[in-house]
């Protein structure tokens, strides 16, 4: 930042993120304190590096409020995280995307990592079959809000709830054991059975009426 920057020429942006074209540090620097503002190099690999014309001290407090307000929702438990291996097993998978569907269903986002060890680091591929088949297992209960990416050793994806589909989950008192059962072909009825389960179709008299 400023007089620490060693670059003998920049690529300048300004603070409204317009291109300055490339200048001699010293000339950037002035521009910079003209505006009374400070001069960051923002991407120091480039050739030549760029630097932005930045208030930074408003730029720090601006990033240490979004890192609370982050980590106050993550305490919250408003995101999940579910982590799966690249050769996980049927068994494990089906029941690490059933609890994945449960955290949606309550309305959680879900944070899907996939972790590498060793040689699995060299095929991303791999990990990216996993997201597909989970992306695939909560199709029409939630919407991918952050697409797969890999982050260091770990492939992440985040999952959030499809509002338009995902309904409030019924008091426990209230549920029954028509939700561990899928539908059953339409009968004929004479008289519905009332069943507090959505989408459950109507079944032969059986006795529900009985206490």
């Amino acid at each position: 930042m400023n007089e620490r920057i060693r670059a003998r020429e920049v690529r300048l942006v300004g603070p409204d993120g317009n291109q300055l074209g490339i200048k001699l540090l010293p000339e950037a620097l002035s521009i910079a304190q003209d505006l009374d503002l400070d001069l960051v190099e923002v991407a120091p690999m480039a050739n030549p590096p760029v630097c932005r014309i930045m208030d930074y001290g408003k730029f720090k407090f601006d990033e240490a409020q979004r890192l609370r307000e982050s980590r106050r929702k993550g305490a919250s438990g408003g995101i999940k995280e579910m982590k799966y291996r690249p050769k996980i097993g049927d068994g494990d998978f089906n029941t690490k995307t059933r609890q994945v569907t449960k955290f949606l269903q309550a309305g959680h986002k879900v944070k899907v990592t996939i972790m590498f060890r060793g040689r699995e680091l060299y095929h991303p591929d791999l990990g990216r079959k996993i997201l597909d088949r989970i992306a695939e297992q909560v199709e029409g209960t939630a919407k991918i809000e952050s697409e797969a990416r890999l982050d260091g050793r770990n492939m992440v994806m985040v999952l959030a709830p499809d509002r338009r589909t995902t309904k409030p989950a019924a008091p426990r008192g209230d549920r029954t054991r028509a939700e561990e059962i899928p539908p059953l072909p339409e009968v004929e009825s004479t008289a519905p059975v009332e069943d507090t389960t959505p989408e459950i179709a109507p079944s032969i008299d059986d006795g529900a009426g009985k206490d």
